[in-house]
Order: structure tokens, then sequence, then C-alpha cells
């Protein structure tokens, strides 16, 4: 059965964690005097609006946030989108009209233009590495190689590309990797990828009642007949286990135990080939993941490898923002 990784789209997480990241913004932004630029040049009962347009081509991201941003700053600006998150612009184009106090406006500008900038400059590199994988088995994944304290909101902008979301945290899914495997479980010696995958089920069948993963049935073989299943009861669900392997060597190996996924980590592209013939023999239903060094120059040849997921840290870490204004009526 196909698992994939808690997708991000626009949620009361996501919007949890923008409040929490604007009231920091805000503060490092008008500290305790507030913008003194405004307070000598504006009256405070002066009242506007202003369009935010887009000055490059892109996707946008970022719509949904900027409702909250203002907020923030001031709860009776409003908010008119004129696009949704996911959308092609180009410049020029309307995104959308603030209205309110003008003191107000002048402190939000920034702080909404870097944020969408962020997230579309995120989405368009996204789309960029999505089209490049098009007509393959492979989708686009992000990696944890995110801003701090933005990761629910760059994911969410990889979402907005059409990419889609590796594992939001440490807490949420099982990726094992080579300081896992050379620490070992009481930091003795090392596990194979197969012992670690083996000893992790282990723990977590042992631990059940610990977590709340989602439930779904368990079966059994029937007395009836031995190649039928019969549902019997709920249990807690194993949360995803996905392996990181270097050699070919160890796919073949791990692929005995059926982790959910292998990640392939910096394979070149005859060895991923490889990897998917041997996957195809061993264990078809065990996913595979090609990661490691991976740019818009190569995802393409990667993709055709066979490989059903590509994920890709600069899709966060590197993307340029995108390039917004606003200007007033």
């Amino acid at each position: 059965m196909f698992r994939d990784f808690h997708q991000n789209n626009w949620s009361p997480e996501v919007e949890k964690e923008l409040q929490q990241l604007m009231k920091i913004a805000v503060a490092e932004d008008t500290g305790i005097t507030g913008d003194l630029t405004s307070l000598a040049l504006v009256s405070e009962q002066l009242c506007g609006s202003a369009f935010i347009r887009s000055r490059e081509s892109g996707v946008m991201a970022g719509i949904q946030a900027v409702a909250t941003i203002l907020h923030v700053i001031n709860p009776t600006l409003l908010w008119q989108p004129f696009i949704s998150d996911g959308s092609s612009i180009v410049p020029g184009d309307k995104i959308g009209q603030i209205s309110g106090q003008l003191q107000s406006m002048l402190i939000a500008e920034r702080l909404v233009l870097n944020l969408i900038g962020k997230l579309s400059g995120i989405a368009t590199l996204t789309e960029k590495y999505v089209d490049a994988a098009a007509g393959t088995p492979a989708k686009i994944y992000d990696t944890r190689k995110t801003t701090l304290g933005w990761r629910r909101l760059e994911k969410y902008a990889v979402r907005c590309g059409g990419g889609r979301n590796h594992r939001t945290g440490l807490f949420d899914a099982v990726l094992i990797k080579d300081n896992h495997l050379a620490i070992g479980r009481d930091g003795g010696g090392q596990f194979t990828p197969a012992e670690a995958v083996v000893q992790t089920r282990e723990f977590f069948r042992l631990h059940a009642d610990s977590f709340h993963f989602e439930r779904l049935p368990e079966y059994e073989y029937s007395n009836e007949n031995e190649n039928s299943y019969q549902k019997t009861q709920k249990i807690p669900l194993v949360p995803i286990i996905e392996i990181e392997v270097d050699t070919l060597e160890q796919l073949q190996e791990v692929l005995t135990v059926r982790p959910d996924i292998v990640l392939l980590d910096n394979m070149t592209l005859p060895q991923l080939i490889q990897a998917v013939e041997i996957r195809n023999r061993l264990a078809p239903e065990v996913e595979l993941e090609a990661s490691g060094g991976i740019n818009l120059k190569t995802v393409s040849a990667v993709a055709t490898t066979g490989v059903e997921r590509i994920s890709v840290g600069a899709l966060t870490h590197s993307a340029t923002a995108l390039d917004f204004g606003l200007d007033w009526e």
C-alpha cells in the first residue's frame, strides 16, 4: 500500500507558525519606538489603499498569509486577494489590495513583501523541478533543509509549486541514516540496514500505546483459506520507515525486510538504474528515493531511471525570492 508523508497545505498548524514568526518580525522592525519615519511624516488619521504587484514571472505562494500578517500589525487593515496560491504570475500582475490606516500599512509593507517573495521563490523553483520530471513516475520532494522556524511555511510553498513534502520533522516519520547505523542501539556496535529496520518495527510494536499514529486494520490468515485475509482488530500503525543506503549491496540486504522507502544516497545514474532493477525483482512494493546533489541539469535524467521519489534540498535552501512591490493608489 502506498504511504506518504503528511502534506503541508494551508492549515491551523501553518497559521500558528506564521503568527509566531510575525510577532517576532514586527518587534524586530518596530522595537519599542515604532516606525520613526512614518510617525514623523504620516498623520495617524490618514487612511488609504495600495496594490501589491508582481515584478517577476513565477508561481504565487503566500496569498493565504497576508491577512494574518496584517492582523498582527493592525486588525483593522483589510486584504482583498485577486489570485490564489499556486497561480502563475507575470510582471505587473495585481496580487491583491491592502486598505486601512497608512501608518500600519507602511509597517506591514516590507514584512508582507519579504514573506510572499520568499515563498513564491520556493514555489517557482519547485515548479521547474516538477516540470523537468514530468512524464516519469518520479515525484519531487523537499527536505528538512529549511529556514529555522519557517519549515511548514516553506513546505507549503513547495506544495504551491506542485512538489511533495517529505517528513515535516523528526516526530512524524522514521528516517534511518548512516549515523544511526554507526551508533547502534546501545552505542556498542553497528546495525546493518536490515537489522535497523527490524529493530525499529519491534520498538513501535512494543511501545504502540505511547504513540498516536493513524490506525489501520491488522490482517491474519483465516482458518478456511490460508491464501485469504480477514480483518481481526485495529492496531496503531507503525510510522513510515525509510532507510538510507549508500551501496547496491546494502539495498539488496534491506529489501529483504521491506521498509516503506529506501533512500539511495548520492548514487550515479547507472547505480540508480541497477537499484530499480534489484527492487523490481526482490520487493516491488518498496519505493525508491534518489537524493544527493541533484539539480535542474540532472533531475530529468534521474527521473527516467524509474525511482518514485526525488528529494531536493535546493527547493528551500537555494530558492531566490521573487520581487514584489507595493504601489499606492
